[in-house]
């Protein structure tokens, strides 16, 4: 492609034009080009052809330039033909040099080289490239090597350790050799070498798998071929470290040195986010922002631990027995657990998992969950765990943090947290909790999608206000009958299912199951993903835990995060057809209504608190309890519900009217008990309270205390 570098011109002496100039040469002075080479497919004026096949407009073309220089300069070096005189009818590989050889000596050129792209050097300066005379050491040089063998002649070299001698060091049977070496001198290197022996881990790079470590294993048998209590007991080997998602090259500028990296991030951020790159022989991504990341979860779990101290007296206490709580304790000894397994196996990425991110989403959960509150003990238990955890890897913070505790000695001198038991039913209980309110979200938005119409002017239906939740004891009988099924062929078959074709011959030849033929087999592929998944107990027919306890534990939780004023957990047995249908263990089914009510007013008449009138809507059958929760979800500023008082006027219609009397708040009022029942007439929007066989009118409007 010699007419991209340069172009002749007769009319102007030959003159040389560059690449960029080339272009518009070929749009302003194409008749004036001299062909120099001859390209099978581009003929001998490749450089208007190829701009003209590939749309070349002008030398902003970057892109297309260099696509067409490498099309034609590759073809044109090796199959293009020489037109010039000297060299006509050559091939260009063959007087490339040549020709650089006789336009150096005449003067006309110079040789000079430069990197196919920018180079960075260690100081973050951009590299040249300088060709310089070099010069190389010969080592094989014959008066060099002689002088070499003089200086070693005088040297000394241990001639004592032969072959007799080591052997007596590394095998216990050996009788002691002759030698002058003193024999307590050999028995401590014999006890050293036993006491070192066997390496408990060799770690080294991925690269050395097929040589060094494949050789490592091969001598230590050949050593000692019937004693492999010192061979190597585990070899680590580790992938490259990517930065960024690239290769880490000083030449490329894409490079961080240790100090730069604990400046950037300090030493611990760096510990977290390189344990976090990757284990095994992956090549492991340092990734800057999940550095940062990394070190914004440190300084949250700092604060939040600094919280706690703080506000120690305000957390629960008494016995931690609740739902919420011994699953918290059970997943902290979980946790301990597998955390210490993954430190053991070098595998610091899952450590760190286990022990940190998991660890702490368990909190998270936790204080969710909770609604009554944490339990001092619990949360005190967790910050110290968690920082004996975390200490392997960040051990600067976790030190801080042992200090925050008021801890006596150094961190370093602490023992590895014990766990306790473990309940796993427990756990996946609360798992299950956690899918049941996932779930009861999405049916919920689902809910509320206005129906489909042509005309496009539907309108989402009213938010709903109650729940039912619907759980089933068993299996409906067709899905009973193909569990039973599936159960009796993986016992039978050692863990393993037939294929498809063979389980639906046999469920089609149920007769209580034709009627749902069309429904069996994506319920036979449901049940084996969640096998593969979650092992066999999927086939159980039964759950392993009471699934209304667990909800009905869980209720107010439930209510509130899905913002409803009350749900019911009911038995599939007291639903429709559809429910028995539709809900079996371990899956509920969901019923969502809007019950209508009579708005009241609530006023609180204490001064200066910043509690505010409002309206609520009171239902059918509606509690005191109920009521306080609904004011709750209006006002949060209200966060303790024991200290409401809800109260109501003794005369419904002048009471609301007087204005109450500072410090005596109570006054006119009378208590509202926890026995009470509102009744609710919508015709005549009026509320009624039934208390102890006596029925009142509240009027419009109810009082509320905070104390």
């Amino acid at each position: 492609m010699s007419a991209f570098d340069r172009q002749q011109s007769s009319k102007q002496g030959n003159q040389q034009r560059s690449v960029s100039s080339a272009v518009i040469l070929f749009h302003v002075e194409i008749e004036n080009v001299v062909p120099i080479i001859e390209i099978p497919g581009y003929g001998n004026l490749s450089a208007p052809l190829v701009c003209d096949e590939l749309k070349i407009q002008s030398q902003n073309d970057k892109e297309k330039l260099a696509e067409a220089k490498e099309k034609v300069y590759l073809k044109g070096f090796y199959e293009g033909i020489m037109l010039v005189d000297g060299y006509k009818g050559q091939k260009v590989q063959d007087v490339k040099k040549p020709i650089q050889k006789m336009m150096v000596e005449r003067g006309e050129a110079m040789i000079y080289m430069e990197p196919e792209k920018q180079v960075m050097s260690r100081s973050a300066d951009e590299c040249v490239v300088a060709l310089c005379d070099q010069w190389y050491l010969d080592y094989g040089d014959a008066e060099w090597k002689q002088q070499a063998n003089e200086a070693l002649k005088p040297l000394e070299t241990p001639e004592q350790m032969t072959r007799e001698v080591w052997d007596f060091i590394f095998f216990k049977t050996s009788p002691f050799p002759k030698t002058d070496i003193p024999k307590e001198h050999l028995q401590r290197l014999r006890r050293e070498f036993e006491y070192w022996y066997p390496v408990d881990v060799r770690v080294s790079g991925k690269d050395l798998v097929p040589n060094h470590l494949s050789y490592y294993l091969y001598n230590h048998v050949a050593m000692w071929p019937k004693d492999n209590g010192k061979w190597p007991q585990a070899v680590r080997a580790n992938g490259h470290l990517l930065l960024n998602s690239e290769k880490m090259s000083k030449s490329t500028g894409n490079f961080l040195t240790l100090t730069q990296a604990i400046d950037k991030f300090s030493a611990d951020g760096m510990r977290l986010a390189l344990a976090d790159a990757g284990d095994t022989v992956e090549d492991a991504n340092f990734v800057e922002t999940m550095a940062d990341a990394g070190i914004l979860r440190l300084y949250t779990w700092v604060e939040w631990v600094k919280e706690m101290i703080a506000n120690q007296n305000n957390l629960r206490t008494g016995p931690a027995d609740t739902f919420n709580d011994r699953v918290f304790a059970s997943e902290m000894n979980a946790g301990i657990l597998k955390t210490e397994q993954h430190y053991d196996r070098m595998m610091y990425k899952e450590a760190l998992k286990s022990g940190f991110f998991e660890f702490q989403a368990a909190k998270d959960k936790y204080r969710e969950l909770a609604i009554e509150g944490m339990h001092r003990d619990l949360v005190f238990q967790f910050i110290e765990r968690q920082t004996l955890l975390l200490a392997p890897i960040c051990p600067h913070l976790c030190e801080y943090t042992w200090g925050l505790l008021a801890k006596t000695g150094s961190l370093t001198k602490a023992s590895w947290p014990v766990a306790g038991p473990v309940d796993e039913i427990l756990i996946r209980s609360s798992q299950y909790l956690m899918e049941t309110a996932h779930d009861l979200r999405l049916r919920l938005k689902a809910y509320m999608q206005p129906p489909k119409s042509k005309k496009g002017d539907s309108k989402p239906p009213a938010k709903p206000s109650h729940c039912n939740i619907y759980v089933a004891k068993s299996y409906p009988p067709w899905q009973h009958s193909a569990l039973s099924l599936l159960g009796k062929h993986y016992k039978s078959n050692n863990g393993t299912l037939p294929d498809n074709k063979v389980i639906a011959s046999e469920l089609g030849a149920l007769p209580e199951l034709k009627k749902y033929m069309k429904r069996v087999m994506p319920f036979v592929a449901m049940i084996k993903e969640n096998l593969e998944k979650n092992g066999p107990r999927v086939l159980d027919l039964e759950l392993e835990f009471d699934e209304r306890a667990v909800l009905m534990e869980n209720l107010v939780y439930l209510t509130n995060s899905l913002e409803l004023e009350q749900i019911d957990v009911l038995f599939a047995s007291e639903g429709d057809d559809k429910v028995k249908e539709d809900c079996c263990p371990g899956k509920p089914f969901s019923v969502f209504r809007s019950e209508p009510g009579v708005c009241v007013n609530l006023v609180n008449p204490q001064p200066a608190n910043g509690l505010f009138s409002t309206k609520v809507d009171i239902r059918q059958g509606d509690s005191r309890d109920g009521i306080i929760r609904r004011l709750a979800k209006v006002n949060r500023l209200i966060k303790d519900l024991s200290r409401v008082k809800l109260m109501r006027y003794e005369d419904p219609v002048l009471g609301p009217r007087r204005v109450p009397v500072l410090g005596q708040e109570e006054q006119g009022k009378l208590p509202i008990s926890n026995k009470s029942v509102f009744n609710v007439s919508l015709e005549e929007k009026r509320v009624t309270l039934a208390d102890n066989g006596l029925t009142v009118d509240i009027g419009d409007t109810l009082v509320y205390l905070v104390q």
